[in-house]
């Protein structure tokens, strides 16, 4: 009796936690259908109408945005491979001078938060003149702390026996990295790319310090473009704007939620 009690408690906290984490999406989709008017009055959807993202059509450079937005997502996942799965790898299974002082150094530069080096990545980029370029928004991420310490930790949970088989058939660094541990780690690397793609989507605070124009301008930066030119009370329009921003992200995560669990809990494991 303790245990069902104690099950149905669980599942209902989780239900009122799910009620709380849905609701801004589900006012945010309704918004996006209904006229401004009938907003403010609360009847979402009781005219449901396009209007509001004909509206957003017409004011902002919508596919522009999703361009550029993908580029620097690619962008920064590609740059991420080439730096993040050599240095992981090393970390995780070469023995070199400085390993331990390299291991503790990356745990700290994972606590210290982007905006403290922000300031002066932006002036190297304005003496490199790379400012308000797609290199930009992508290039400060290239050597993640994070993502080198997520591939580390998978890295280390695979089997030894692999390396030993390996070593005797003669194989070098590369060949080991290109034909056994990249292919094996196929769940950890898509969930550094869901990891990486969230971010570097829904990234404002960066974007804002290096872009002066909407020629390399993503998504978040067009929805405060825009929801600073228009009127306050505008809210169709605003969440119709802020309904496409998010819109390619859930499509994403649908198709990718089951390999991200997985290799989710295979980092857990490697952890």
């Amino acid at each position: 009796m303790t245990r069902v009690l104690s099950q149905t408690l669980r599942h209902l906290l989780l239900a009122i936690g799910g009620i709380f984490m849905l609701a801004p999406l589900v006012i945010m989709l309704a918004s996006a259908f209904t006229p401004t008017g009938d907003i403010l009055e609360g009847r979402y959807l009781a005219r449901p109408t396009l209007e509001n993202f004909s509206i957003v059509a017409e004011s902002v450079p919508i596919w522009h945005y999703y361009l550029n937005s993908i580029l620097v997502c690619l962008g920064t996942f590609i740059v991420q491979l080439v730096v993040c799965i050599p240095a992981a790898y090393a970390m995780a299974r070469l023995q070199f001078a400085g390993r331990q002082l390299g291991l503790w150094l990356l745990s700290m530069l994972i606590l210290v938060p982007f905006q403290v080096i922000a300031i002066p990545i932006y002036l190297m980029f304005r003496a490199a003149g790379l400012v308000d370029s797609l290199a930009a928004l992508i290039l400060p991420f290239a050597g993640s702390a994070f993502a080198i310490f997520l591939l580390r930790q998978f890295f280390l949970g695979l089997p030894s026996s692999m390396f030993d088989a390996a070593k005797l058939d003669g194989a070098n660094t590369w060949a080991v990295l290109t034909q056994l541990v990249i292919p094996s780690s196929r769940p950890a690397i898509l969930s550094l790319g869901i990891f990486t793609v969230t971010a570097a989507w829904n990234a404002y605070f960066w974007p804002s310090f290096v872009l002066t124009s909407d020629a390399s301008a993503t998504i978040p930066f067009g929805v405060v473009t825009f929801i600073n030119s228009e009127a306050v009370t505008a809210y169709g329009p605003q969440m119709a704007m802020a309904t496409l921003s998010v819109l390619p992200l859930l499509i994403a995560f649908l198709f990718a939620q089951r390999q991200f669990m997985r290799g989710l809990v295979l980092n857990g494991q490697a952890g």
